[in-house]
């Protein structure tokens, strides 16, 4: 499976972290937020869906999906706000969210009232492996989102969602798995986790939670024909989780370049200017 678009635009999301893009038309940016439990990220797009910026920042303000530090989630996200405006040079006033799958309507507001909290419109909700497909355009098949506290997945047949489901477990119970084996705080695991160097010792160690988050996904897909799953998230950047879901599931499974950027570009690419 070649992710070719997606990975050219996920290229630019990650350029613009550090160097922000060109752009012409001030009046149609296109925003999206993305409340993880690990990390916050916002994306700025221009009109034709362009990357131009993109801010974020560890945060440990949700847990399992939901908003468990209201005010230090609204502190966050207005921070990175004002860090893109600061960038280029104009003021953000719309963005879409994006919410694990099966989320309460009352737990959206809350993820709705922290983004109006720093001053934007929300203009669309979504649930996270929807937004991802704006991105991979999947026409069928099963996109999992593994982020920091939940594994949630779409089911596609013919480009429409026929199925979802989220369950609490994600790259927060890695972290914590490496922590004790370790005997480190949180944050430094968190922090090992990414290290390139570290990442065949780290997985051998993840394996059995890994093994888990496939036994989650082959439970709620064993009813239906899939022929390919593909992963998304943060949690999926792991070097191999992939061949462990093929394995467990005895599935084809696939995920682009930088699965962490999937998301929150496919929640930018859904606001509505």
């Amino acid at each position: 499976m070649h992710f070719q678009n997606a990975d050219f635009l996920i290229k630019q999301v990650e350029e613009s972290i550090h160097k922000t893009k060109p752009f012409q038309n001030k009046d149609h940016l296109l925003v999206g937020v993305d409340l993880g439990t690990a990390y916050i990220v916002l994306v700025v797009l221009d009109e034709q869906k362009n990357p131009i910026a993109c801010e974020m920042e560890f945060a440990q303000v949700l847990k399992d999906g939901l908003v468990v530090d209201y005010i230090g989630a609204c502190k966050i996200v207005k921070k990175l706000k004002e860090r893109l405006e600061e960038r280029i040079g104009v003021e953000l006033t719309r963005a879409a969210i994006a919410v694990p799958p099966g989320t309460t309507e009352n737990d959206c507001k809350t993820h709705r009232y922290v983004v109006e909290g720093s001053g934007m419109e929300v203009t669309a909700v979504l649930d996270e492996p929807t937004a991802a497909n704006a991105v991979l355009e999947i026409e069928n098949g099963v996109i999992v989102d593994i982020g920091g506290g939940t594994t949630g997945l779409s089911i596609l047949k013919d480009k429409e969602v026929i199925y979802t489901a989220d369950e609490a477990t994600g790259g927060t119970h890695l972290s914590l798995v490496i922590s004790g084996n370790y005997k480190i705080s949180f944050e430094e695991a968190e922090e090992l986790k990414k290290d390139r160097t570290k990442q065949k010792e780290i997985f051998t160690i993840v394996r059995p939670v890994i093994q888990k988050m496939a036994t989650i996904v082959k439970k709620h897909i064993q009813s239906f024909e899939v022929d390919n799953i593909y992963l998304v998230g943060g949690t999926c950047c792991l070097e191999g989780i992939e061949e462990v879901f093929e394995k467990e599931i005895g599935i084809s499974t696939h995920k682009p370049y930088n699965p962490f950027l999937v998301t929150p570009l496919g929640i930018a690419m859904n606001c509505t200017s």
